[in-house]
């Protein structure tokens, strides 16, 4: 039986920079550093998905006291790394965008702007009791910025 829901993976080309551009830029916290994993666990766990030799470098990053709610920054090192990601998109099948919430969207959008972030919207919208913003990060993975504002207590997806 499923109890909950547990991290996120992004893969990027480069852990260590990309670690430092989520903790630097938006904020998270380095839950886990970069580590390598490679040899006969990992193998049996990812051998049949992942190109031999495999090897895996991860690293955690959220908010702390969120519990299992992270996001896993993994780079695949023996996997070839493509020329250029595919554009942002929200429209492609699979996975769409990874969602924040913060406090203040107003204040929040204006710091990581003053950070470089590229935003894909040109404002912030109010839709269904949230204030939302969309972003990508540098390996063109899509962030959502929400901010619940008709009923701060209650989770995301009841505001209304």
């Amino acid at each position: 039986m499923i109890t909950g829901l547990a991290h996120t993976a992004l893969r990027v080309a480069d852990v260590d920079t990309a670690v430092a551009w989520y903790h630097d830029v938006l904020g998270l916290t380095v839950l886990s550093p970069p580590y390598k994993m490679d040899g006969d666990e990992i193998t049996r766990d990812m051998g049949e998905l992942v190109p031999a030799p495999v090897v895996v470098k991860a690293a955690i990053v959220g908010v702390d006291g969120d519990g299992d709610r992270v996001i896993e920054v993994i780079e695949y090192p023996s996997v070839a790394v493509p020329d250029a990601p595919p554009p942002a998109s929200v429209t492609r099948l699979g996975f769409t965008h990874v969602a924040l919430v913060c406090d203040d969207l107003v204040a929040t959008r204006r710091d990581l702007e003053a950070k470089g972030a590229r935003f894909l919207v040109d404002g912030i919208a109010d839709v269904a009791g949230l204030k939302t913003t969309w972003l990508a990060d540098p390996w063109e993975n899509v962030f959502i910025l929400v901010e619940k504002v008709r009923r701060p207590d209650r989770p995301y997806f009841r505001q209304y």
